[in-house]
C-alpha cells in the first residue's frame, strides 16, 4: 500500500471519530477533503457516502454581505446566541478570492476570538487555492462532515463578491443578506440578483445615532422587494434591523429563521429545495470533470493555444474553433 493510501481499517477510524464529535478527528477529515491526492479523495468519498445517513438534519444558514457590513462580527455574536442555547454551530466560508489576496477569509478566525474558543462551535476557513466551483465543492462536503458530527447549525459566509454569492444561496436553506445603513444611495451598493436571493436582509449596525438611518434603510429595502419575486410562493422576505455590537434584533432574526424552516417544512418545501440542490451539485461535478478530463487530453492542449492565437489574429471564428475543439470530444469518445 502506498504511504498515501487510506486503509479501509482508518476509513473507519476516522467515520467514528466523525459521528462521536473528535473535533482532532473532525479537522483531519476536512483535510482529507482538501487534498488533491488521489488516494485522498478516494478515501473522502468513502467517508462521505458511510457518513450520509447521519447528515441532513441541522440548519443550514447562508450570510453575505458587503464590505463593512460587519459579517464577522455578526456570525460571532449570533453564533455566541446559539452556543448558548445549547447549539453546535460550525461556521464555513465560500471565498475564491483569498488565493490570490493573501487569504482575507483567514483573519475572521482571529476576528471571532469569542466564537473560536466556544467548545461548541468551530470555524473552518475556506480551502486556498481552487477555482469557485472547487472551494464551494469543499465546502458543500465539509458541511455534510460537520453534520454528521453533530453541529446542528451550519453557518456558509460568502466574503468574495459576485458569483460566490449564487453559489452559498445554492447549498443553505436560509440566504441572509447584511447591509448597512448611512453608505450612500442604500440600493446602489447590492446588485438586484442578490436580492432575488434572499430569504431575509438584515439592517446591521443600527446602533447609537445610526438607529434612525437603519430605520429609513429598511423602508427603501421593503420597497425594493416588493419588486422582485420572492425565493418562494409560501415566503416574503423580511427586512430587519439589528446590532450585532449589542445583540439587539439578533433574536427577532432566530425567530425568522426558525419560522421560515418550519414553514418550508410543513409545505414540503424545504425537502424539495435540498433534492434539487443535491442534483444541481452533482451535474456541476459531472460538468468539472469533464472539462478536466478534456482539457488533459494531449490533441485538445496542443491544439488549443494556436485556436486561440487564429480567434485573436481575426482568422478562424470563434464558432468554427469551437467546432475543431469539440470534434476532438467526439473523436475521443467514439
Amino acid at each position: 500500500m502506498s504511504i498515501d493510501q487510506i486503509s479501509e481499517k482508518q476509513i473507519k477510524e476516522y467515520i467514528d471519530g466523525i459521528l462521536s464529535g473528535d473535533r482532532r478527528i473532525l479537522a483531519k477529515s476536512i483535510t482529507l477533503i482538501e487534498s488533491t491526492l488521489k488516494a485522498h479523495q478516494e478515501a473522502a468519498r468513502k467517508i462521505l457516502d458511510r457518513i450520509l445517513p447521519f447528515t441532513g438534519k441541522a440548519v443550514r444558514l447562508g450570510i453575505t454581505g458587503l464590505p463593512g457590513a460587519g459579517k464577522s462580527t455578526f456570525i460571532e455574536s449570533f453564533g455566541k446566541m446559539l452556543t448558548a442555547r445549547g447549539h453546535r454551530v460550525a461556521v464555513l466560508a465560500v471565498d475564491p478570492s483569498s488565493p490570490r489576496t493573501g487569504g482575507s477569509i483567514m483573519a475572521d478566525k482571529t476576528r471571532m476570538e469569542k466564537l473560536a474558543v466556544d467548545p461548541n462551535a468551530f470555524i473552518r476557513p475556506s480551502a486556498s487555492g481552487g477555482t469557485l466551483g472547487g472551494v464551494a465543492r469543499k465546502t458543500r462536503e465539509t458541511m455534510l462532515i460537520c453534520e454528521a458530527a453533530g453541529f446542528d447549525w451550519i453557518i456558509v459566509e460568502t466574503v468574495g463578491v459576485g458569483q460566490s454569492e449564487v453559489t452559498v444561496a445554492t447549498m443553505v436553506d436560509f440566504f441572509l443578506v447584511l447591509m448597512i445603513a448611512g453608505a450612500g444611495d442604500e440600493l446602489q451598493g447590492i446588485k438586484k440578483g442578490v436580492l432575488e436571493l434572499a430569504d431575509a436582509l438584515a439592517i446591521n449596525k443600527a446602533d447609537g445615532d445610526n438607529i434612525e438611518r437603519a430605520k429609513a434603510a429598511r423602508q427603501q429595502y421593503e420597497i425594493a422587494f416588493h419588486l422582485i419575486n420572492p425565493p418562494t410562493r409560501i415566503w416574503t422576505p423580511p427586512v430587519l434591523t439589528c446590532s450585532a455590537l449589542t445583540m439587539e434584533g439578533l433574536d427577532r432574526i432566530l425567530d425568522v429563521i426558525l419560522t421560515h424552516r418550519r414553514k418550508m417544512t410543513e409545505h414540503g418545501e424545504l425537502e424539495r429545495k435540498r433534492k434539487a440542490q443535491n442534483l444541481e451539485w452533482f451535474w456541476s461535478l459531472v460538468r468539472e470533470g469533464l472539462e478536466l478530463w478534456f482539457f488533459q487530453d494531449e490533441e485538445v492542449k496542443k491544439n488549443l493555444m494556436s485556436l486561440i492565437k487564429d480567434i485573436e489574429e481575426g482568422t478562424v471564428s470563434p464558432t468554427s474553433a469551437a467546432e475543431h475543439i469539440l470534434s476532438r470530444l467526439r473523436h475521443i469518445s467514439s
